[in-house]
């Protein structure tokens, strides 16, 4: 048996339709023989069904999923386990011991993300956000890119590089895998041509929203009362669509999140050097 994962840095990647990688796991006799992490060759939603069937993948585990993915997967008689979040290694393991349970269809891009949660998931590491279409125009729009790049903030430290991994990262260019102005540097680049970019919040994860700081009675969120101020989690929104949240604060009755994504506010600065475009 086979088991795909859709996969960022150790954990369960959120968003089927723009995952970038997956974790793909043999398993003999209820255990796992060997792992591999593969791109999605910047296929995304429907698409990445048939790439798992191209690959004979038994069973898919992931985060968030929309109704239409949902159905491909199911007409590619791929088995469909969403709503895992935290470490991809310890989802496939609670699966194969009968523990992990499928939420369905549950990812609504244009779902409102905060306001009454009714329950509270642990989750590992913050994720990556990528925004949908920009509009923008470039010769390397709607074309498979591979970069490396190297992440700053304006005071020199450092939060991402695919130098250190090792590995480029491959999206297509324009098609909402990435910030706004990550795609937007890279939309008329040269193969083999280095670029340095500073972006605004707006041309990346957005200005923080004080509307997405919120405080719930712990007694009416079941879990709440076992997280800690600076984990993050997950929780559901009124329609049963997960989002993430770090705690912030807390004390014996309340508990303080904040939903807004982590790099919200603030001003980045890339390296971005283009490897090849396909």
């Amino acid at each position: 048996m086979k088991i795909a994962v859709t996969y960022e840095n150790g954990e369960v990647f959120q968003h089927f339709g723009h995952t970038e990688q997956f974790k793909i796991y043999d398993v003999e006799e209820g255990k796992v023989v060997s792992s591999k992490v593969t791109g999605s060759d910047g296929a995304g939603h429907e698409a990445l069904a048939d790439l798992l069937a191209e690959r004979a993948i038994d069973v898919l585990i992931c985060g968030g999923i929309g109704p239409g993915a949902v159905a491909a997967l199911e007409s590619c008689g791929i088995e469909l386990c969403a709503g895992a979040f935290g470490s991809a290694d310890e989802a496939v393991e609670a699966y194969l011991r009968g523990e992990l349970k499928n939420t369905g269809a549950n990812c609504d891009h244009h779902g409102e993300h905060h306001g009454e949660g009714h329950s509270c998931g642990h989750h590992g590491d913050g994720e990556h956000c990528g925004h949908h279409g920009h509009g923008m125009r470039g010769k390397n729009v709607g074309k498979t890119c591979r970069v490396h790049y190297k992440g700053t903030f304006n005071d020199g430290s450092q939060f991402d590089s695919s130098y250190d991994r090792g590995e480029p990262l491959e999206f297509v260019c324009g098609a909402g895998m990435m910030i706004k102005g990550f795609d937007a540097a890279v939309a008329d680049m040269e193969v083999g041509e280095v670029k340095d970019v500073h972006l605004m919040p707006h041309e990346a994860y957005g200005e923080s929203d004080p509307d997405a700081v919120f405080t719930v009675e712990i007694a009416q969120m079941a879990g709440a009362e076992s997280v800690s101020v600076g984990q993050q989690v997950y929780l559901q929104n009124m329609y049963g669509q997960p989002f993430p949240a770090k705690v912030v604060a807390k004390d014996d009755t309340t508990v303080t999140f904040d939903a807004n994504h982590e790099m919200a506010g603030k001003e980045l600065n890339f390296k971005i050097e283009l490897v090849e475009v396909k």
